[in-house]
């Protein structure tokens, strides 16, 4: 199964191992790590030293009636639990520190990974799925790699010096306590495997309801404009639902874990304490011993109850981490060869289709394009024409790598993209596609996207090439006003020539244009279409076009028909020789009268 459709597949882990995973992203700060260990075993020491103190205090103090004698074993006593505080409160902050220190990096590695991957990974995966793992399950993971692992050793260490004080302090009643440890650790254990699975299946009914709002976020106008929001809500409601039955599910087991847990664990120091007492009735121990043992038998109930408690919470971090490994491994399918060919910097620009053929992996029966052969030659402008599905979309994406082709191939300045690293060869690539994204930030850097190092006045020019400048001047902020969400401030022509003065900032020796004025009214087209002559001069340029006009300004047209290439040449030449294209050309004719005469009439 390739790595990315486990994703979907999700199998249950049935061991700790995925924890392991962990241990690279604390290795980096073993420094503060071994500290915090420190700390812990004399915070430990310390509270295991509280149960002697007090024995002290009964034996040596109270039961002498020296009040000098009894203040000072209280000062000792108070001493004691002055160092407890202390240690413990340091110990919180180191080890609260690491657990943000590695969820962050953590954090960070897996979007890097997961921003890396080919659009088949994201054909299969949910976008709310990824979301949920970078949040939900990095917290979980934050839980054990934090707070939770520092109660674990914290508790793990107590129940070992507990379990020594109460001992020394009487082996009779400690072989007793041993002997009732099996009948309370398994149940514990065997409930803690049900709750794990639990935590697994909770954690996928969260992730599916974060699918969901995210996809209906991202289309809110569609939503509105279908007046959905009830069904919306609906459906939302029944996988939250679904994702609360699943919890309930889990909280219900965990209620009988720690019930079961800490009746099994305080009845049995409860059974021991009683034949303590009549040890001490007996004459065979001193109040003090009593005492000590009581504490030291307090201890080591309540870090088995802790240790118990926070198995279940290993449990859930082992199946967040074994869901983050499933990302952290998945691989691209398009990424840099092992000893990558360097394409010609600066490139010319020239292009080479031969004999292509590929088939989208969730359509591998039904080729986009086929037997593709076409030679562009540097500063050429070529124009792309066909129906809706020809295979014009799926050129660019081959173009930029985002997918190889199934045979055949392509050629950059002679280079065959496939031997090459894939962020050359979209570094020598300028996109303006139809629909434009705008990110969340403002003007400047939504244009600086096009070259990140670029200069504040570099992305100015860009934009005045680009007609940009003069909407962009009147924003409430300039260049550093927030565009919104997806650019919601801007008209869908400012966003077009967002895109366009990206491009012209790239300054790349080959141009993607997909009918990049589209959105534009007549003023701006025409500004933008004479920045673009410029650009596009001296410049390999492939046009997706849909109207005529584009159309007339290549120098060569190439038709398209279900993945093939069915003529090409001249506009003239084609609307004679090929019934398709003459059958396009005649519709955005009668498509530009029937403008004209509606603006007539209106005018009138």
């Amino acid at each position: 199964m390739p790595p990315h459709t486990q994703l979907e597949a999700r199998p249950l882990g049935k061991s700790l191992r995925p924890l392991r995973a962990v241990a690279p992203f604390i290795r980096p700060y073993k420094g503060t790590l071994t500290i915090a260990l420190i700390v812990l075993l004399a915070a430990s020491a310390v509270t295991g030293s509280l149960p002697i103190a007090a024995r002290f205090l009964i034996d040596n103090g109270i039961a002498t009636g020296d009040t000098a004698r009894i203040d000072y074993y209280f000062k000792l006593v108070v001493g004691v639990i002055v160092g407890i505080s202390l240690l413990s409160a340091l110990r919180l902050y180191l080890i609260t520190w690491l657990g943000e220190r590695v969820v962050a990096d953590l954090r960070k590695k897996v979007y890097e990974h997961v921003i890396r991957q080919d659009p088949t990974f994201f054909e299969v995966t949910k976008t709310g799925e990824v979301l949920s793992r970078l949040t939900t399950d990095t917290t979980l993971v934050q839980s054990i790699s934090g707070v939770g692992i520092s109660i674990a050793l914290r508790s793990t260490i107590m129940l070992i010096i507990s379990i020594a004080g109460v001992l020394w302090t009487s082996p009779k009643l400690t072989m007793i306590i041993l002997l009732l440890v099996p009948a309370v650790i398994g149940p514990i254990i065997w409930i803690a495997r049900k709750v794990r699975k639990l935590s697994r299946t909770a954690q996928d009914k969260v992730a599916d309801s974060s699918g969901m709002a995210n996809e209906t976020l991202n289309a809110i106008e569609t939503v509105q404009a279908f007046t959905l929001e009830p069904l919306q809500s609906r459906r939302f409601g029944e996988v939250v639902e679904g994702a609360f039955s699943a919890a309930l599910s889990r909280i219900r087991v965990r209620f009988v874990m720690s019930f079961g847990s800490m009746f099994l664990l305080f009845g049995s120091i409860t059974l021991v304490l009683w034949l303590g007492t009549r040890e001490v009735l007996g004459g065979t121990m001193t109040p003090g011993d009593l005492t000590q043992f009581v504490i030291f038998t307090v201890l080591l109930g309540s870090s088995g109850a802790m240790l118990s408690e926070m198995w279940g919470e290993v449990q859930r971090a082992a199946g967040a981490m074994e869901r983050l490994i499933e990302l952290l491994e998945a691989r691209p399918a398009i990424s840099a060869p092992a000893e990558p060919v360097a394409l010609h910097t600066p490139g010319t620009g020239r292009i080479d289709f031969d004999d292509v053929t590929f088939c989208y992996p969730s359509r591998p029966g039904s080729p986009a394009i086929q037997d593709f052969t076409l030679g562009i030659e540097p500063g050429e402008t070529v124009a792309f024409v066909g129906p809706s599905g020809a295979g014009k979309s799926t050129t660019f994406q081959l173009l930029l790598r985002f997918y190889d082709p199934d045979s055949g191939s392509i050629r950059i300045d002679g280079v065959d993209i496939a031997r090459a690293d894939p962020a050359a060869v979209r570094g020598m690539i300028g996109v303006v596609p139809q629909e434009t994204m705008i990110f969340g930030t403002s003007a400047l850097e939504n244009i600086r996207y096009g070259r990140p190092d670029a200069s504040d006045e570099e992305v100015r020019d860009a934009a005045r090439a680009a007609a940009a400048d003069e909407f962009i001047a009147r924003l409430p902020e300039g260049y550093e006003t927030f565009l919104g969400e997806k650019g919601t401030r801007l008209s869908g022509g400012q966003r077009q020539r967002i895109a366009i003065a990206r491009a012209i900032l790239k300054n790349p020796p080959i141009l993607l244009l997909d009918e990049a004025t589209s959105s534009l009214d007549a003023e701006s087209e025409r500004l933008v279409q004479e920045a673009l002559e410029k650009l596009m001069q001296n410049r390999t340029t492939i046009i997706i076009a849909h109207r005529l006009a584009t159309v007339l300004k290549a120098r060569r047209i190439v038709v398209l028909d279900e993945g093939r290439i069915r003529a090409v040449g001249s506009h003239a030449d084609l609307v004679r020789s090929d019934p398709l294209y003459s059958r396009l050309a005649e519709l955005q004719f009668k498509a530009a009268e029937a403008d004209a005469r509606a603006v007539g009439e209106a005018v009138a």
